[in-house]
């Protein structure tokens, strides 16, 4: 009895090894788990936009009538789908890969120049590589990394208190170490499940515009479905009864979308991260700054430009405000300012 139990366990373990065997990347459970994920996400887009051309034959007629609208819509359908395979394959950031970058733009310079480079610098001298415990390996200048990261904090801060206790490296300020992808990442906002990767520095835009992409898309299926049920709501009770789960789920989905697209618009605005926001206190370099403050923004303006177009340097590194800054940043607003526009520049 016990081996009949056994068996088709031993049985799915057998496939399950054939199956890594030919694709190996696969090994790893969160690789699986994240490829269930993206193949979910895939299959639900499918489940909504399939419904709504199998059923609505009105769509099918206005389409022949007025192609330009239902292309759109397809547009729009292919187009997100790209951009959220676009955000989960891009690079947050690590601060490991921006210390490689940064070893070979100073060789480049030091080749050009023939001299030492200082340690001010973006760049700086330093090869690093990772064991398995996540340690670093010799051959690694690790003192001209730690003299540039602790240029980047006030004189005196200790640098237990800016060194990762994983990584074993310094992280410059706004960083994060990530226990799902296990290394530090610059500019940590969250590490995003649907999308199976953390959202940093480096692919925080193009997560806005995913965003911003999928609540279009929830929005416009969501008309589409109510015009159905307005056209067709005497006719197949099944089909209605369909629609009308779906369209639920959907303005669930589009309230949730909605409210995090605005939320993630304000950190823009603001120039701040939603681990920034939720964790404030415990940062020790923001525990001194009023609620009230952002201490790393520059100006609306400013801060949708460094987002969206200044793409120049991809690993960039942002010391903290001086006091004299913060103290400006914390002064309260008069006429002057509001003519000024000293919340824009």
């Amino acid at each position: 009895m016990i081996m009949d139990v056994c068996r088709p366990r031993d049985f799915l373990d057998r496939i399950m090894d054939r199956y890594i065997r030919f694709f190996p990347c696969l090994s790893d459970p969160a690789r699986r788990s994240s490829l269930g994920l993206k193949v979910a996400l895939v299959m639900l887009h499918l489940v909504y936009a399939g419904v709504l051309f199998a059923f609505d034959g009105n769509l099918i007629e206005e389409t022949k009538i007025k192609p330009w609208y239902t292309a759109s819509y397809l547009l729009l359908f292919v187009a997100t789908l790209i951009q959220y395979f676009i955000t989960s394959c891009s690079s947050p950031g690590y601060v490991l890969d921006a210390m490689r970058a940064a070893n070979e733009k100073n060789i480049a310079f030091k080749k050009a120049s023939k001299q030492p480079a200082s340690s001010k610098n973006a760049s700086v001298v330093v090869t690093i590589d990772r064991n398995p415990m996540g340690k670093n390996v010799q051959g690694v200048d690790v003192t001209s990394w730690t003299k540039m990261v602790m240029d980047m904090y006030p004189p005196g801060t200790p640098v237990r208190s800016m060194t990762c206790s994983y990584c074993n490296v310094e992280q410059p300020p706004r960083t994060k170490h990530c226990h799902d992808c296990d290394r530090c990442v610059l500019q940590f906002d969250h590490h995003c499940v649907w999308l199976g990767t953390c959202i940093g520095q480096g692919n925080h835009c193009r997560f806005w515009w995913y965003i911003f992409e999928e609540t279009a898309l929830c929005l416009w299926t969501g008309i589409l479905y109510i015009s159905y049920l307005k056209a067709n709501i005497a006719r197949a009770w099944w089909k209605d009864a369909i629609v009308v789960v779906l369209l639920i789920t959907l303005s669930v989905a589009l309230i949730f979308l909605l409210l995090l697209l605005l939320f993630h618009s304000y950190l823009i605005l603001t120039n701040q991260t939603t681990y920034e926001l939720v964790r404030r206190r415990r940062i020790f370099y923001l525990r001194s700054v009023p609620e009230r403050v952002y201490p790393f923004s520059k100006g609306v303006c400013h801060n949708l430009y460094e987002f969206c177009c200044d793409r120049s340097n991809v690993y960039n590194l942002e010391p903290l405000p001086s006091a004299q800054v913060l103290e400006e940043r914390s002064r309260p607003y008069t006429c002057s300012d509001m003519v000024r526009c000293r919340c824009c520049c």
